[in-house]
């Protein structure tokens, strides 16, 4: 049975008319009580102790599950090339999260453009370290073609549909068909617009269409600028319910 993972990049969560949330705890204790997944982005800037994932672990229920975004060191500063050292870094802290640990995030600068042979060799030391879930979010045109569709298939990577998409083709999801990942930053102004009710509505219907073929159904909402992620995920969430599994504490 498919599993929708809906979410935001990063769980604060004032208490507020759109989100009503229990009153006492930390932001992700809140967090939790109404979603079964999150991002964690501030990895991609800074490291965090193997003991801060555990407590992280320890604050969700059994059904949570987090996705970690690898950090900018790997992605943007080495562009991918000689990373296993901070490879090693990176998972050696992530992994604390232990079964809670549901997926890793790559997304590549835009102007990082495809080759054939440092996309191997990453992929080839990624894989020698993990074999969970992984999404990658390209943003050159240049990865959107079926060679490297077909190389992601054979690295078991899901590529990100995103919105607003770079190219056309970054809007559907490609790569990996078992893990389907949706990133939504918000449109027409990134970081900060709202998905309206009309777009939800597709949206759903969207994520019903990939539960057919998929194992996991990610979407984060990335639309955080000014509060929409929050309850743009909660009303996606009540479109797919009762068939989007509620956490348990």
């Amino acid at each position: 049975m498919v599993v929708y993972r809906i979410g935001t990049a990063g769980w604060s969560m004032p208490p507020s008319p759109e989100t009503p949330s229990p009153a006492q705890g930390t932001h992700l204790d809140r967090y939790a009580e109404r979603f079964n997944a999150v991002e964690i982005n501030s990895s991609f800037y800074k490291p965090h102790r193997p003991t801060t994932y555990e407590r992280w672990a320890a604050s969700v229920g059994p059904d949570f599950r987090f996705s970690v975004k690898v950090p900018k060191a790997i992605t943007h500063e080495q562009r991918l090339v000689a990373t296993d050292v901070l490879l090693d870094v990176f998972l050696s802290d992530a992994t604390a999260l232990g079964d809670k640990l549901g997926c890793l995030l790559v997304q590549l600068p835009p102007s990082l453009a495809y080759d054939l042979g440092t996309a191997a060799a990453f992929f080839d030391d990624v894989r020698a370290r993990y074999g969970g879930a992984i999404a990658l979010e390209p943003r050159h045109a240049s990865w959107f073609s079926a060679d490297v569709a077909e190389q992601l298939r054979a690295y078991r990577i899901a590529r990100v549909a995103a919105d607003p998409a770079p190219v056309p083709a970054a809007a559907e999801p490609e790569g990996w068909p078992d893990v389907v990942y949706i990133r939504l930053h918000g449109s027409p102004d990134m970081y900060y617009s709202s998905y309206d009710e009309p777009y939800l509505d597709r949206l759903a219907a969207r994520l019903r269409d990939a539960a057919a073929r998929a194992h996991e159904v990610w979407c984060i909402f990335d639309n955080t600028g000014r509060g929409a992620a929050m309850p743009n995920a909660l009303g996606l969430l009540e479109r797919l319910s009762p068939i989007a599994p509620r956490p348990s504490r």
